[in-house]
């Protein structure tokens, strides 16, 4: 999805909140959605401080994946700066979303690191969780084993596999919230031993996305447009 529109939008997505754009873009991915739809700038420490219009759960989640994503991979955000403008929806689809970037989390992101800390069936039963509720059980489920294996590789001097199954326990213990932001903290502990993580997390943000109300389309053209002159802007004030 970067691909498509980098050329276009040419902003660069950093971590944190900024006063204004930079020379070359520079924001947050909720700060650059907020210049691309026209909305008068603002600096986003959290999603409370987006524009009502953003659906609060994925404004929090792409926070989240933003604010912990390394550079070479923030990139994957690009595409969503044009869908978060216009996204907020009723209480029930809000909760719908929040459902499933935790649902999902805990079948996709939480396996590959029980795998890696030697929890397969854990690992196994996470993936087929049918619903929200069964997965929070099973997250719970898999931190408290990996916790133990981790104590137990420390007791035995086993450090690498200690440090998987801590990172195991780490992620099943966000996973196992209800909460958006929580979900990207899952995402972030699951990439420090499972490299696919960012790649998932930008597809689950994806499909949360699409449920409920779409965010009004945003003409690529026209959204670089203003981009571009919001770094004009920035540049003239830095000449003055």
């Amino acid at each position: 999805m970067a691909g498509t529109f980098d050329p276009i939008l040419n902003w660069r997505l950093l971590p944190g909140s900024h006063a204004f754009p930079g020379p070359d873009g520079g924001t947050c991915i909720n700060e650059a959605a907020v210049v691309a739809a026209g909305l008068p700038y603002r600096a986003i420490r959290s999603s409370d401080d987006c524009p009502p219009c953003f659906s609060r759960p994925l404004a929090t989640y792409a926070l989240g994946l933003n604010d912990a994503m390394p550079d070479a991979e923030r990139p994957r955000l690009i595409a969503f700066v044009l869908r978060l403008s216009g996204s907020a929806d009723i209480p029930a689809v809000e909760a719908a979303r929040t459902s499933h970037l935790v649902r999902e989390g805990v079948r996709r992101l939480l396996p590959p690191v029980l795998e890696r800390a030697g929890l397969p069936r854990h690992a196994a039963a996470c993936r087929a969780a049918e619903d929200l509720d069964r997965a929070v059980v099973l997250a719970r489920h898999a931190a408290w084993s990996a916790g133990a294996l981790a104590e137990a590789a420390g007791r035995q001097g086993t450090w690498v596999r200690g440090a998987r199954a801590a990172a195991a326990a780490r992620t099943a213990i966000f996973a196992a919230e209800i909460d958006a932001r929580t979900a990207a903290d899952a995402a972030e502990a699951a990439a420090l031993f499972w490299p696919g993580a960012w790649a998932e997390a930008v597809a689950i943000l994806d499909e949360a996305l699409g449920i409920g109300q779409q965010a009004p389309a945003l003409v690529p053209d026209e959204a670089g447009l203003r981009m571009d002159a919001a770094k004009a802007e920035r540049r003239a004030k830095a000449i003055t």
